[in-house]
């Protein structure tokens, strides 16, 4: 195990990435559902001084789990490329429609985070790829838990879905880092051996996510 670091240094490891779109150092975080992406992100967020965060879940729809990379890429990717600030409209899944209009700035550093952030088409434009390294049936088991008996329908679906997106297109064999939970935080390794090396850890007083 290497010497303990804190949440502070793995952002300004990545606050010092070059720009990968545009003027932004656009950050994944990859995993399946339900692995604590988005408790990580948000956290990660608050180290890098309150960088944006885009939620995958909010590009999606309930008719595209996966098919949303177009809109993605014409509403908020073309636009920071350009240094512009990007509109794009999150949806609503209770509704199930399309909300308001957002506004994302091309800051220095971005988080987009969901199951696909690591996807073909969207490696080239990522600064640094992160996974949650948490097991598939461990994190459905999560995911389902927190959502109820009456998401259940919807959770098979989802499942069936995570499977065919991850086995045609597989996001951790290209992790630069792995992020685990651990007790007191959490773990990651970054480099080439990120998938079999040893994690140095990420200490957080405030406990872990279980979701």
């Amino acid at each position: 195990m290497e010497p303990q670091q804190s949440l502070e240094s793995l952002a300004r490891e990545l606050a010092a990435l070059p720009p990968s779109l545009g003027p932004v150092r656009l950050i994944g975080v990859d995993g399946h559902a339900g692995s604590g992406k988005s408790t990580f992100a948000e956290r990660l967020a608050g180290a890098l001084g309150g960088a944006p965060v885009l939620h995958l879940d909010e590009v999606a729809t309930h008719e595209e789990l996966f098919g949303w990379w177009g809109r993605l890429d014409a509403q908020v990717l073309a636009p920071l490329a350009a240094g512009r600030v990007a509109h794009w409209a999150p949806y609503d899944w209770v509704e199930r429609c399309f909300g308001p209009e957002r506004v994302l700035e091309p800051a220095p550093v971005v988080l987009v985070e969901g199951v696909g952030a690591g996807r073909r088409a969207l490696r080239p434009r990522l600064a640094r790829l992160l996974w949650m390294e948490t097991a598939r049936e461990t994190s459905w088991g999560r995911g389902r838990n927190r959502d109820g008996r009456e998401l259940s329908d919807f959770w098979d679906g989802w499942e069936r879905a995570e499977r065919a997106h991850f086995s045609d297109d597989p996001s951790r064999p290209f992790a630069d880092t792995l992020v685990r939970q651990s007790g007191t935080g959490y773990e990651w390794t970054s480099g080439a051996g990120a998938t079999s090396g040893t994690a140095a850890s990420i200490t957080e007083s405030d406990g872990l996510p279980q979701a």
